[in-house]
């Protein structure tokens, strides 16, 4: 799949002020910090189109990136940022659950996780509940780049492992560098077969 055009829609303070359309949407969550607008940025070919920062729990609100005027990319805020309020954290929660569970036009989640750390209870929790909840999600595992190939399998390897302590059957698993652009048309064309579908 091609991506022509990505334009960014709208920032959302909560799931009633999102777009009012059926276009399908593919969301990418994950722990504060993950790489997510950079994995969109590598995604969409546009390095200044989902805005990236270095400093953890940046992103606030719900993000729509309209592709190819016909479908969604949606970048969500992180999770388990430690030093932000409690009361900032749950606001974050509700904004995140009401998303997840209450947007029809969600497609699949992309559930980003640091290659560069063994299975965090966080992570592993927030598969739980999307399982609990049904959601249709696949595992992201970012920053490849940043290590050996030998360490990144053996911690791949430990978070399946993880996971089948309580799954019967693994989500889709894709390896990605958003420098070196590593799994790029992996799913992109995984996100075209659900399309398709």
């Amino acid at each position: 799949m091609e991506i022509i055009t990505a334009e960014f829609l709208i920032s959302s303070p909560s799931i009633t002020q999102c777009p009012d359309t059926h276009a399908p949407e593919f969301a990418f969550i994950g722990r504060s910090n993950v790489g997510k607008s950079s994995l969109i940025n590598m995604l969409t070919n546009n390095k200044g189109l989902a805005m990236t920062s270095s400093k953890p729990g940046k992103t606030i609100l719900i993000n729509h990136f309209v592709i190819n005027k016909d479908w969604y990319l949606v970048d969500l805020p992180g999770y388990g940022y430690a030093r932000a309020s409690k009361q900032s954290r749950e606001r974050l929660k509700v904004l995140i659950e009401s998303y997840i569970l209450q947007r029809e036009q969600l497609h699949n989640l992309f559930l980003l996780i640091d290659s560069r750390l063994e299975p965090q209870k966080i992570d592993i929790e927030f598969i739980s509940w999307l399982g609990e909840n049904g959601i249709p999600f696949s595992i992201v595992f970012t920053k490849i780049d940043k290590q050996t190939k030998n360490k990144t399998a053996a911690n791949v390897d430990l978070f399946k492992a993880k996971l089948l302590e309580s799954w019967e059957e693994l989500p889709p698993i894709f390896l990605t560098s958003a420098e070196k652009h590593v799994g790029r048309e992996e799913i992109l064309s995984y996100i075209d077969s659900i399309r398709k579908e």
